[in-house]
């Protein structure tokens, strides 16, 4: 049995008095309507004073809602450990009572990948603190849906391996459950978003991660995470419950709001965020965004600044600072790669694949690291600049190709990675080399120093993008 550890500090330690805060909360809530089955979601785990008012947005969405079994998958704050855990106890226990686990669910999980263990890591408490980012799920899973079995789960690896085989191997076991009759299981990952910024900085921060997560681009999540460009301590939980979700049939990932402890404690000077989502089984297709277009004026701004970019890092070794722009658009977080050729060759290719900085700072960066870091090429020297032609890709967010059919020549740029082999061609290229859709996937295999039929690996990741491409006028 693992009993409550931060009851009556994170959330009331009264049964009475405990209800009666979620019953305020969830009744000021206001849910938004959501359309269809929600396989997953995300909420945040502070004390309730300050992330129940939007955990109160997950769980009213999941009210009136039946599932017999729900995967809680947490982070780590006490202790670390190179694996994730699953509780090998038979219950946690909660103020509103007892919660029993799902062991024969937990046994067949930890059969499924090596990287997932019976243990107690995480779950018990150690001498510097329990762990509170799964416990504080509990007693709101408990007043929303009542009876159901649990399978608790602290990740101690918070990297994309470890979010990929925990979301694949719960997809397999569910699916195969489903397939047999079964009733339906919630996957729930909990995760606060940045961590004591200031009000704006915080709001600017976790926008990003929150866009990545509406567009269902986990694999830029995950990497930004990874190298703390993005903040969310369960970060990796998330990923694998969208993995999951995925895998599982769900087409919309909805946001159903954003706060911080500043909107809902008062406090601005140092803040952490909070976002409650679910992960959805559409009834119908929504209709696709439209696709991302610049302005002529936005393109001429963007050479421009890749231009002045190189001339700036191979003349005078200094990094260029582009004006301040009045486009929202070139303001805003994307990926992009700056092409160099000269003379019609290749002499340089770089970019950011994730939405790592606003696009004028990508272009900015992106364009001086292919003009001095491509290793295929020596440095570009001074007298090579006014021979240099500058192609600009700007990058859609990335999404997982779930069957290669769906690939489009000519649109779609591709992202294959295999454990830690990652290679990425842009649209541009098969078309510029007279390639069909399978020869295109074979390059990118062979890009990611892989076999040609990597694709078909089932290791293999295929995420596909578009992108914005556009040139400088040859003279």
């Amino acid at each position: 049995m693992r009993y409550p550890v931060v009851a009556g500090a994170f959330y009331p330690a009264d049964p009475s008095e405990l209800t009666q805060m979620m019953k305020q909360m969830l009744a000021a809530a206001h849910p938004v309507p959501v359309e269809g089955s929600i396989l997953a979601a995300v909420a945040p785990h502070a004390g309730y004073i300050y992330s129940g008012p939007v955990a109160a947005s997950t769980y009213g969405a999941l009210q009136g809602r039946t599932y017999k079994r729900v995967v809680v998958i947490a982070p780590s704050h006490f202790v670390s450990f190179g694996f994730t855990s699953v509780y090998s106890g038979s219950a946690y226990l909660t103020p509103l009572g007892t919660v029993p686990i799902d062991r024969a669910f937990a046994q067949k999980l930890i059969s499924l990948s090596s990287t997932i263990q019976l243990s107690e890591l995480g779950h018990a408490p150690t001498t510097t603190g329990g762990e509170h980012a799964l416990e504080v799920q509990l007693p709101w899973l408990q007043h929303t849906l009542g009876s159901f079995t649990l399978v608790p789960i602290v990740m101690g690896g918070q990297n994309y391996q470890a979010s990929r085989a925990l979301g694949i191997a719960l997809a397999q076991l569910i699916a195969e459950e489903k397939q047999h009759g079964e009733g339906e299981t919630l996957v729930l990952a909990s995760s606060d978003l940045s961590h004591y910024h200031p009000y704006k900085e915080a709001v600017a921060i976790d926008r990003k991660s929150l866009a990545a997560l509406t567009a269902w681009d986990y694999f830029s999540m995950s990497r930004n995470f990874e190298a703390r460009l993005w903040e969310a301590c369960g970060g990796a939980p998330i990923v694998a419950a969208m993995i999951y979700a995925e895998r599982m049939g769900a087409t919309k990932a909805q946001l159903l709001r954003y706060a911080n402890s500043g909107d809902t404690a008062g406090d601005k000077s140092r803040v952490v965020g909070y976002g409650s989502a679910v992960f959805v089984q559409a009834t119908h297709s929504a209709a696709p965004p439209p696709p991302f277009s610049l302005t002529t004026e936005e393109k001429q701004e963007l050479l421009q600044i890749a231009r002045h970019s190189v001339e700036s890092a191979v003349r005078d070794r200094h990094t260029y600072v582009p004006p301040a722009s009045g486009s929202e658009k070139l303001n805003t977080e994307l990926g992009a790669f700056v092409t160099l050729t000269k003379n019609g060759s290749l002499r340089g290719c770089i970019g950011y694949v994730s939405a790592m900085k606003p696009l004028l700072e990508t272009v900015r960066d992106v364009a001086s690291f292919a003009a001095l870091r491509d290793p295929r090429f020596p440095a570009v020297i001074p007298a090579e600049l006014p021979l240099l032609h500058y192609e600009i890709s700007v990058l859609s967010p990335l999404r997982r190709v779930l069957d290669p059919e769906q690939i489009t020549v000519g649109r779609d740029g591709l992202l294959i990675r295999n454990r830690n082999n990652e290679g990425l061609l842009l649209p541009q290229v098969p078309t510029e080399q007279g390639w069909d859709r399978q020869t295109f996937l074979e390059e990118t295999c062979a890009k990611a120093g892989l076999p040609h039929s990597c694709w078909q690996d089932e290791n293999t990741d295929i995420f596909r993008f578009t992108a914005e491409v556009f040139h400088e006028e040859k003279p």
